[in-house]
Order: C-alpha cells, then sequence, then structure tokens
C-alpha cells in the first residue's frame, strides 16, 4: 500500500539509483545499517528523516538496514476501529512498543529477531513507479531468501494479516515479508520487515491485536522465516539481501548523520502512540 502526503519539498532532480534514473550511469546509493535508534518510534522517525532529506536534495538515494526493537506498527485505518485502544494496550501486553507506521498498511508486528530492510529514491514524481518499486523490492527479498534456501514466493496468502499482493511467502504456507511504501514530491520510501525468528510470539500478539481491531484473518499464515529454515539469523538474512542488492547497483556505506538524528527527534512525537 502507497501514501502519498501532501505539503512535503520537493527534490532537484529525479532518482539516481538504476531504475529511477531516466538515464546514464547510476550513482552509488548510500548504505545505512547497523543498529536502530534505540527507540521504536526513534526508528520509523529515522526514515521519515531520511525520507525529507533525500526528497530535498540533502542527501542520494540510500539503503537502510536495521534489526529493530520489539515493535507493533499500526497503520492509519488501524485508528478509526473503537476496538484500537485495545488493540494499543494488547501490544504492550505483548511486551511490543506500539507506534504509527510511517508507510502504508495495517498492523504488523517484528522484533530484534527481524530485520528491516528499506529504500529511499529521490524521484520528481514517484506516484507512477509505486507498482514498479513493489515488484522491484518484492523480488530482491525473494532472491535473497532462496538464496538462503528458502521456497520463497511473491504473492498475497488467502488470509494473511497486513495482506498485501507483493509479500513473501514461504512454500506458499507462511508470510515472512511485508512490504510498505511512502511516497512524497521528490522521494520514495520502500519498506520490508522480515520476520526471521519468534514467529510463534509475532503470531500470538496479532491474534489479540486483529481481535481488538476486529479484522478478519487466518493466524496459520503467520510466523517466520526459521520456521521454514531451522538455525537461519537475521544476519544470514542481512547478507543475502545486501549481496543481491549490490547486485542491482553500488552501495556506499555511510553513517547516520548528526541533521538526521536531529529531524528524527522532531518528527518521532508523529508516531509515538501515548498510554490511554
Amino acid at each position: 500500500m502507497a501514501d502519498a502526503a501532501a505539503g512535503e519539498p520537493a527534490a532537484p532532480a529525479a532518482g539516481v539509483l538504476a531504475r529511477e534514473a531516466a538515464g546514464g550511469p547510476a550513482a552509488p546509493a548510500l548504505l545505512l545499517a547497523g543498529a536502530g535508534a534505540g527507540e521504536a518510534a526513534l526508528d520509523i522517525a529515522v526514515s521519515h528523516a531520511l525520507l525529507r532529506q533525500v526528497a530535498r536534495g540533502e542527501l542520494p538515494s540510500l539503503v537502510r538496514v536495521y534489526r529493530p526493537l520489539p515493535t507493533l506498527a499500526f497503520g492509519r485505518l488501524d485508528r478509526f476501529p473503537p476496538g484500537f485502544p485495545a488493540a494499543v494496550a494488547a501490544a504492550r501486553r505483548h511486551g511490543l512498543a506500539p507506534i504509527v507506521r510511517l508507510a502504508g498498511g495495517r498492523a504488523a508486528a517484528y522484533d530484534g529477531r527481524s530485520l528491516v530492510y528499506e529504500e529511499i529514491v529521490a524521484d520528481a514524481e514517484p506516484l507512477p513507479r509505486i507498482r514498479q518499486r513493489f515488484r522491484d523490492a518484492a523480488e530482491l527479498l525473494r532472491e535473497a531468501l532462496a538464496v538462503l534456501g528458502a521456497d520463497a514466493r511473491v504473492g498475497e496468502l488467502p488470509g494473511e494479516y497486513c495482506a498485501g499482493e507483493f509479500s513473501v511467502n514461504v512454500a506458499g504456507r507462511t508470510k515472512v515479508v511485508g512490504t510498505a511504501q511512502r511516497a512524497i514530491r521528490g522521494a520514495a520510501l520502500t519498506s520490508a520487515s522480515i520476520v526471521v525468528g519468534n514467529g510463534a510470539a509475532v503470531r500470538a500478539v496479532l491474534i489479540d491485536v486483529y481481535a481488538a481491531l476486529g479484522v478478519a484473518w487466518e493466524p496459520a499464515t503467520a510466523g517466520a522465516l526459521e520456521d521454514e529454515l531451522p538455525g537461519v539469523a537475521p544476519a544470514d538474512v542481512e547478507r543475502a539481501l545486501l549481496a543481491a542488492r549490490a547486485r542491482r547497483g553500488a552501495l556506499a556505506p555511510a553513517v547516520l548523520g548528526e541533521a538526521t538524528l536531529a529531524l528524527a527527534r522532531e518528527l518521532a512525537g508523529e508516531h509515538v502512540l501515548a498510554p490511554a
């Protein structure tokens, strides 16, 4: 699901990644890899800040990959049902920090045995390329998981949580990757959460959260990659993902700058859900 925001700054030029550029060689994308920001809402706010900075031309297109804290990411639609406060309380009972998503989609759960992979690309007109970005991201993720030995497939499972055409599942049984987008003037974010481990815990919290929201789904579709590939770790998935991404274009390692962190702190309040 993509969410186009109004009132955001425009970038001076269209994309620099190979698939976004109008022609000519692509500049290397920055690679931001490592630990998260230390708070669930701040992790989301860092991506929000990076999206704005890329849109304004302050940063080039980039890839961000990090290990998240235990998080229940609620979508905008989740906030309308009368059971939303109960859903937030359920997330907290399970030890997950409830936050408001940056990208589109419905409630999704992940923790330190998961991985978040994101691409933020400069694009003066991001909306026409939403489906192409989804296809590219899904194929990248499928390829990486297949290299690890998974029977990875792209497509929505009947009854899956946070349903999406470009989800990635294993063997047509277990959804292990959800993808979402946020497009603003000048840039687009494609975000994927990969549930590598703790599948039973993810399933348990989603059962309670979706029951509170009144959303029907099939709990058997929720799980983790390690259910299908015993012993696989988030570090294995990260290596496979970055290798697959490097085959598509150069990456230049970088670190989060102070300007990004300062902007993220300003934006964090947009993603916090205060206790009832």
